[in-house]
């Protein structure tokens, strides 16, 4: 096992928007010697594993990557290229091509797998709406631990550096979770506007004008980035470039060629 796969061990983690976890105590191997698990101690929260391809080393730190967001990037790519080879396969169809039937067959099998994905867009969004709701939960808890401290100050039970020491801690958190709700709002506009119909128009607007065309999730993610001074911002693009190469042959495999 490489050095680089154990540096894990002892390391703090944290998600990808700041948030501690805890701090990794072990790795768990398959029967091949393969990662599927770091072990987090979570303080009272206990020993969670949490799974390999969720987390990446940076610096002295191990950032957690949520699932909702490895499956939102795979479904926006997968659907991306899906659409680009149905609009492709459209043009072949409108021309009076020799390769017209062949075009047909494969623009059946494309129309079957943007169904397909579609489906899976209804479920990536059912887990998002999910997590907004979770949450509002934890905003609602934080709002209350801060509302119980300034009660405390306000009766003389706290001291004012003590108030303003949870102040910052509990805005800190706040912020966390307000980075988390910005990338799940930019993922659902996403989701709803990448149709046929709006790559029709992007590729028109394109080749025929000086229009912007909308923004990838990636570039959606880099400028969230520089507005939000306290997320990791090597970590996202450490992130997009693991989560790309792990998920690149994956695309290749399930859209026909």
């Amino acid at each position: 096992m490489s050095e680089e796969k154990l540096g894990f061990v002892g390391k703090q983690v944290k998600d990808i928007y700041g948030t501690y976890i805890g701090r990794a105590v072990g790795i768990i191997t398959q029967n091949d010697g393969e990662i599927e698990a770091v072990g987090v101690d979570c303080g009272s929260g206990g020993l969670k594993q949490l799974p390999y391809e969720q987390l990446v080393i940076q610096g002295e730190y191990v950032f957690f990557i949520p699932r909702w967001r490895l499956d939102a990037q795979r479904l926006l790519r997968q659907k991306s290229l899906t659409l680009k080879r149905i609009k492709a396969l459209q043009d072949i169809l409108s021309e009076n091509d020799s390769m017209k039937e062949d075009a047909e067959l494969v623009y059946i099998k494309y129309e079957k797998k943007l169904h397909e994905l579609d489906e899976t867009g209804k479920q990536v969004n059912d887990k998002l709406n999910t997590r907004l709701s979770e949450l509002d939960l934890e905003v609602k808890n934080i709002t209350a631990v801060l509302f119980d401290a300034k009660l405390q100050f306000r009766s003389n039970e706290m001291k004012e550096e003590t108030y303003q020491q949870v102040k910052v801690q509990t805005d800190e958190l706040i912020e966390h979770i307000n980075n988390e709700r910005a990338e799940i709002g930019n993922v659902k506009e996403k989701l709803t506007t990448q149709t046929l119909e709006n790559t029709v128009t992007t590729s028109s607007n394109s080749s025929s004008s000086t229009l912007a065309t909308p923004p990838t999730l990636e570039e959606a993610e880099e400028k969230q980035t520089e507005q939000a001074p306290n997320q990791p911002a090597e970590v996202v693009s450490v992130v997009q470039v693991s989560a790309a190469s792990s998920e690149e042959k994956e695309e290749e495999d399930d859209v026909p060629t």
